[in-house]
């Protein structure tokens, strides 16, 4: 009879009754207790290791979106220097166009017709 669980002699259906081993365990009772303490110990350090990682990540990760800001920052003064530069230039070039169309009509000078312009290959 290998069934695990015996009945009780008055063969009521709700008790029963654990058997015994038959042959006592040889080794230290302790070391079972060593076995599963050192196993959970393994678990929480690998636990505790992801756990670790995960913050490391998020670190990374918060110090990546800060330099991003930095440099979309100094992306925007750099675009806005550039475009008043342009604007500047645009200013400046218009009072030189002014200012040779003026000296150009003192002197005389008229625009060329289509026929006095030879474009060169």
């Amino acid at each position: 009879m290998s069934s695990p669980a015996i009945r009780s002699p008055r063969h009521d259906p709700h008790v029963l009754t654990v058997r015994r081993p038959l042959v006592r365990p040889t080794g230290d009772p302790r070391r079972l207790l060593r076995m599963m303490r050192s196993l959970l110990v393994r678990r929480v350090m690998v636990l505790l290791g992801i756990l670790v990682a995960l913050c490391l990540v998020q670190v990374w990760v918060q110090l990546q979106v800060v330099d991003i800001g930095y440099q979309l920052s100094a992306a925007r003064t750099m675009a806005q220097r550039l475009d008043h530069e342009h604007r500047e230039l645009q200013a400046e070039l218009a009072t030189l166009r002014s200012t040779l169309r003026e000296r150009a009509e003192r002197l005389g000078m008229v625009a060329p017709e289509k026929a006095q312009v030879v474009t060169l290959p």
